[in-house]
């Protein structure tokens, strides 16, 4: 169903209490999309977003949203959705409008490498995740642990080897991944669910990259208690491995508690499994085009992961090798300085031992467990961009609904309809 501007503007006027329309604008969509978006200004000047569920499906999805972000709205340092009324479609649930929210959306693959958006990305991802997981019940979200993780995801992979679509290869590479619990240790946190550039609303003091800031977050449709990599899937799928290690220090740094040392390593893992997702939507819904598409994304995906792995450090980026705790050399022994030097013939000073000293052996060397943000960097900091050199990343083509979930971005195209308020 493709709702008209018109229609959607009648929406917002009959849910909402005086107001009445005066422009309005419909994001593009396509036949799979899942809502019908559109942005009304009324006579008071005021923006206002509505967003109708096309499927029941939908319907059951932003009423999850709207429990969900109830609830955040008095918890969180940022804007998310809230209505102001809603309009019954029938079998598709319910319409929703909301005031508009400051921002825009981002191009995770564009913030810079500077103090700033990335941090500020960092610390909204560890708030969302620092949350008491009780809200997800309370909201009437889903949960769950690690050991369900792993097997969804698992069951996910047995489904799409039946379809003959997907290369043997990234079919053993992601099963090995999947079964290899040391992996999979973790402690679940509420998750946005699909956290990605268009879900996040920027604004900026100048031209400069690096001086915005996360105003608001919207599209939290999936929200659930899952796996915090969930989050980070399309972070390092999209950003540069300087940005991903500049996210994931501000998250380390904000968190409550710890965050696993293979986080971004399952996130590596859960971006490449979206094409995976991606590709049994459009089975299911009979998109030849998409299906077609999809399967070359997975085909050049594994002619990519082949062409790093003749480079140790290159492959960094792809791996899926769980990463260990990188320890720091012991110190060495104390030595009394009362003591005569020759009742200590087996003591040698570092600089008479003949080599120079090799690594940390003041403060912070004593054995104890590595720093977090080191963890993270042994994730990706050897990560390069040689990907482009063999065709480009297969996952950065968006075949599917990459429609912003809350407003006209830089590459949507709209449509501008002038209503007489009289009627």
């Amino acid at each position: 169903m493709d709702r008209s501007p018109l229609y959607l503007a009648a929406v917002a006027s009959s849910a909402v209490p005086g107001l009445d329309p005066v422009t309005v604008e419909a994001l593009p969509s396509l036949p799979y999309d899942r809502f019908d978006v559109a942005f009304v200004r009324d006579t008071e000047h005021r923006r206002w977003v509505v967003r109708a569920p096309r499927t029941a499906t939908a319907g059951a999805e932003l009423e999850s949203a709207i429990a969900i972000t109830a609830l955040l709205a008095r918890r969180v340092g940022f804007s998310v959705p809230g209505p102001k009324g809603f309009f019954d479609l029938g079998d598709s649930g319910r319409a929703s409008v909301y005031p508009f929210l400051p921002g825009d959306p981002i191009d995770l693959g564009e913030v810079p490498d500077r103090r700033g958006l990335a941090g500020d990305i960092g610390r909204v991802m560890a708030t969302v995740h620092n949350l008491d997981v009780a809200l997800a019940d309370e909201a009437g979200l889903p949960s769950y642990d690690a050991d369900a993780c792993r097997t969804r995801r698992l069951a996910d992979l047995d489904r799409a080897a039946t379809t003959g679509r997907v290369p043997t290869s990234l079919l053993t590479r992601w099963e090995q991944a999947l079964e290899d619990v040391t992996l999979w240790r973790f402690a679940p946190a509420l998750v946005h669910g699909a956290l990605s550039g268009d879900a996040l609303l920027v604004t900026f003091d100048d031209d400069d990259a690096a001086s915005g800031r996360v105003r608001g977050v919207v599209g939290w449709e999936h929200a659930q208690v899952s796996d915090p990599a969930e989050d980070f899937a399309a972070v390092v799928d999209q950003a540069s491995p300087e940005v991903v290690d500049r996210i994931m220090e501000a998250y380390a740094h904000a968190r409550l508690e710890r965050p696993d040392p293979h986080l971004l390593v399952r996130a590596r893992l859960l971006s490449e499994l979206d094409l995976l997702h991606q590709l049994m939507e459009a089975l299911a819904r009979g998109d030849d085009a998409a299906v077609e598409g999809l399967s070359a994304r997975l085909r050049r995906l594994d002619e990519v992961v082949h062409a790093l792995e003749e480079s140790s450090d290159d492959y960094q980026r792809l791996s899926l090798t769980p990463r260990s705790v990188r320890s720091r050399p012991a110190p060495p022994p104390a030595v009394d300085e009362d003591e005569d030097d020759d009742e200590l013939p087996g003591i040698t000073a570092p600089g008479h031992l003949g080599v120079e000293a090799d690594g940390p052996m003041a403060a912070g060397s004593d054995g104890e467990t590595v720093a977090l943000d080191e963890v993270a960097d042994d994730g990706d900091a050897n990560r390069e961009d040689e990907v482009d050199d063999v065709g480009g990343d297969p996952r950065s083509e968006a075949t599917d609904d990459a429609t912003p979930a809350h407003r006209v971005g830089a590459r949507a195209e709209t449509v501008e309809i002038r209503l007489d308020p009289q009627h």
